[in-house]
């Protein structure tokens, strides 16, 4: 390609599509080891920094993470106001752990991940990105399977963030995608609780996996909106499905949303703030009219299956 200087002699090829692959190119891996329950693999990217990859996928790294992070937090704790107890279904990174905890109504989170081993990884090699949270006082490490630290905690939370990998049929993840396991997070929420979900790409070629699972959460609790998060090495933007029991401002006033990022933030955010969070909220007509249209509910014995299959 004209004028472009390849750094990288090694590059992770990520399949979006039978025909479409996102390539990041690698400078050195710094870990690589099968758990018990996935592939991992953390990496020096070049140019976005330091980058997990679990089962292929690339997961978060340390140049644009908070352009992840600070909206799956923020926005649901914004929207509650005075979340005290957070609950984070994955997470292994910290990203997420780090930005509940600037909250000071918070008096604990609680992070859920079923891998002990990527939460270690995470821990000793992407210290940018968790800046230290694991060891806060109110954070607690569950490490174990979310939906059963879920079950057993009915009207516990105020805010659930389910910061998970992608729905892959094998990982450990998929069945966090159905309806039996967002009827749980209904349940587990205290009143006026909030309850937010990476649910995948807006690309439209990548939609009918966000858009079912948006139409599954929307069966259980009755209405589902969206965040989206432009995370450049995603390779699209993307959907985090946001639902409540309540109804939602899904048009707040962005100085009152300021006036209470003032009041209740201990450290200051990077892409976050009142205006940012009025124009996540908007989503396009076409997510609006595929939602609209979108029968499939996703269940245990009947989970997302990629490349478009139901």
């Amino acid at each position: 390609m004209p004028g472009a200087q390849l750094a990288a002699d090694l590059w992770i090829n990520e399949y979006l599509t039978p025909c479409d692959i996102w390539q990041h190119g690698v400078l050195k891996v710094l870990a690589q080891r099968s758990t018990p329950f996935q592939e991992m693999t953390v990496v020096e990217s070049g140019p976005y920094g330091k980058a997990l990859i679990l089962d292929g996928k690339w997961q978060t790294c340390t140049g644009d993470e908070f352009l992840y992070h600070e909206p799956i937090v923020h926005a649901p704790c914004a929207l509650h106001r005075r979340p005290e107890r957070v609950l984070i279904a994955g997470g292994a990174d910290g990203g997420a752990l780090r930005e509940a905890l600037k909250w000071k109504s918070v008096k604990e989170v609680v992070v859920a991940d079923i891998d002990g081993d990527v939460i270690q990884a995470c821990r000793d090699l992407l210290p940018e990105i968790h800046q230290g949270a694991f060891d806060d006082p109110r954070a607690r490490i569950a490490v174990g399977d979310a939906w059963e630290l879920i079950a057993n905690t009915p009207g516990d939370w105020d805010v659930i963030i389910a910061d998970l990998t992608d729905p892959i049929e094998e990982g450990p993840a998929y069945k966090l995608f159905t309806k039996e396991f967002f009827t749980l997070c209904r349940d587990a929420l205290r009143p006026g609780g909030v309850f937010v979900n990476q649910a995948g790409s807006q690309s439209p070629p990548l939609m009918d996996i966000t858009v079912r699972v948006l139409n599954t959460i929307a069966s259980v609790f009755g209405q589902v909106s969206v965040i989206t998060a432009n995370v450049p090495t995603y390779g699209s933007s993307w959907a985090l499905a946001l639902a409540s029991v309540e109804p939602l401002d899904l048009r707040p006033s962005p100085g009152k949303i300021d006036a209470l990022l003032r009041e209740q933030l201990t450290a200051p955010l990077r892409m976050f703030d009142g205006e940012a969070l009025l124009g996540m909220l908007q989503m396009t007509k076409l997510m609006r009219d595929r939602l609209a249209s979108e029968t499939c509910v996703y269940t245990v014995e009947s989970p997302p299956v990629f490349f478009g299959g139901k």
